[in-house]
């Protein structure tokens, strides 16, 4: 087990660079790079004239728009652009190594330092939002699978085929209209994380308003995620149950509950658990940035997004960076979490 944990370990490396080197390449060949965007900036044309500042690439009609080219090699010496790909590509990775991510092209701060201001806000949305659809989605998967069949499983399943057609962001938009102004019930504040007196607050009041402004925003990101979780955990639990280990226990006398929690849910739970990692990184990662964007709530999943528009490419890839490492660490714990439930896993004797 221990060989198998240093070698997913290991093997996080090359597909760190692999992952770095391939978003690179892609990121060199998109138009509108920080040199195009301070251009256009100086030149009045807005942060998004990427066809309008073709020319600057192929140092073409520089006079015509009246720019200095001292001026523009400056620019370029600033954003590290006076250096080959590379060259680039070769400081990126070694101070990388190092941990360092560098500063913000427009935001005046080091990337790492935008990283943790952001990150409280992505971690309270993922924890919430995972701790909340699985303390829902188990339960009652396990309610489904007991009573398969049943009035309750019809019910449920329709409220799950509804959940799981409704994406999120229109969720998020349902109960903002419903819960916070769009009606008359106006319960629930629709932006940021805490309210502007939050300081002001007693202990109790600021724990209060920080999970007042958490309740839509969750809300949106377990109805998105409940419905997969629940099927999964029903449709494992029905497996299991009609597994012959299942049927000699009964022959033994055993109650309907010792086989059910006592050898049926524990094995059910092998599927649910290979499930969590990519529960995570969806709701940490992905799940996120649209949630974000509509509760104005400023996360890692907005900072990547206006990196990405606005071509700050040490933000792009610090962000990168942090979100495949924590992706590629959050699958080894489902793994290394298997043999917590069945210790008759062996990595070892996989051979990989």
């Amino acid at each position: 087990m221990i060989g198998y944990i240093l070698r997913r370990l290991l093997l996080i490396v090359p597909t760190l660079l692999a992952i770095l080197l391939l978003n690179f390449v892609i990121v060199q060949a998109a138009p509108g790079g920080p040199v195009e965007q301070a251009v256009a900036r100086l030149q009045g044309v807005g942060g998004g004239a990427a066809g309008a500042s073709a020319d600057v690439l192929r140092g073409e009609s520089r006079a015509s728009r009246g720019l200095d080219p001292k001026l523009l090699e400056d620019i370029k010496r600033q954003y590290g652009f006076d250096k080959s790909a590379s060259e680039r590509l070769w400081l990126m990775l070694g101070s990388y190594a190092r941990l360092d991510f560098g500063q913000s092209f427009f935001r005046g701060a080091k990337v790492t330092d935008l990283i943790l201001e952001k990150l409280p806000v992505t971690l309270s949305l993922g924890f919430w939002a995972t701790l909340i659809t699985y303390l829902v989605s188990i339960p009652l998967g396990i309610a489904k699978a007991v009573r398969h069949g049943s009035r309750f499983d019809s019910w449920s399943s329709l409220l799950i085929i509804i959940g799981y057609a409704l994406p999120s962001f229109l969720f998020a938009l349902m109960l903002i209209v419903l819960f916070a102004g769009g009606t008359s019930l106006n319960w629930f504040p629709v932006r940021g994380l805490v309210s502007e007196d939050f300081d002001q607050l007693s202990l109790l009041g600021k724990v209060a308003d920080y999970f007042w402004h958490l309740v839509l925003p969750v809300g949106a990101l377990v109805i998105g995620g409940f419905a997969t979780l629940t099927l999964l955990t029903k449709n494992a639990l029905l497996d299991e149950i009609a597994r012959q280990y299942v049927v000699t226990a009964r022959a033994k006398g055993l109650s309907e509950r010792r086989v059910l929690y006592g050898h049926v849910l524990r094995n059910a739970m092998l599927v649910v658990v290979a499930g969590l990692p990519q529960a995570l990184v969806t709701v940490f990662f992905a799940g996120s940035l649209l949630i974000e964007v509509i509760f104005s709530l400023d996360g890692l999943g907005r900072l990547s997004f206006d990196a990405a528009v606005s071509r700050d490419y040490p933000v792009v890839f610090g962000t990168l960076f942090i979100f495949t490492l924590a992706g590629l660490l959050i699958r080894l714990i489902g793994d290394v979490a298997y043999t917590v439930l069945d210790p008759r896993i062996d990595f070892a004797a996989r051979g990989h």
